[in-house]
């Protein structure tokens, strides 16, 4: 079993990268967060690896973060949810976010997600409420931090890509803590809508 590789990124797609490991190339897997965070082609990474078989196929999925690995098996341990699926839920919502909204029970977060619906937004707060790693606790939100999720949750599910929203609201919050969700939204859309 595959459970760790440091190479050079020789290709990088959303949810795939191309790890050049001494001449091997590993197709890895990956949630969008570790996408985002693993530099451009050409950069060091460093990937933990879950390896999952099959009779057909052995699939890479990798992780910059314990934390994020730690999630991926636990949501694949749930009847009904594949890698796939789970690649998914922590491309939509960030490790925190997902263990604050399980202790929460907060079925529209959980559902706002692409590919997740109320079954199986049930069945992962069910089934993760005690299995989540003990040591991390969901700090509560700030207003401006509720304020964000929900202007990502907003723009996500308009079909905007998480890094272009990301670099908008961090232009459009930076320091405004009396910003109204109505006018980032609308600033933002208009913003986007250039891009």
């Amino acid at each position: 079993m595959i459970a760790f590789l440091r190479g050079r990124i020789l290709d990088k797609q959303p949810n795939l990268l191309i790890v050049d490991v001494q001449g091997v190339g590993y197709h890895v897997n990956v949630p969008l967060s570790t996408f985002y965070d693993v530099g451009e082609a050409g950069a060091e990474v460093s990937l933990r690896i879950y390896t999952h078989v099959r009779e057909d196929a052995l699939q890479l999925y990798g992780f910059l973060t314990t934390l994020e690995q730690q999630i991926f098996e636990r949501l694949i341990a749930i009847s009904g949810i594949g890698p796939k699926l789970a690649v998914a839920v922590l491309s939509g919502i960030e490790p925190g976010e997902l263990i604050g909204a399980v202790h929460r029970g907060d079925l529209a977060r959980l559902t706002a997600i692409p590919g997740v619906g109320k079954k199986t937004a049930e069945r992962i707060c069910v089934e993760l409420r005690d299995r989540l790693p003990k040591a991390i606790e969901a700090a509560p939100a700030s207003p401006q931090d509720s304020l964000r999720e929900d202007l990502v949750s907003a723009l996500a599910n308009l079909g905007y890509h998480r890094q272009a929203i990301d670099k908008v609201l961090d232009k459009l919050l930076g320091g405004n803590s009396d910003a109204r969700f109505e006018d980032v939204l609308r600033a933002a859309l208009k913003d986007l809508s250039r891009a």
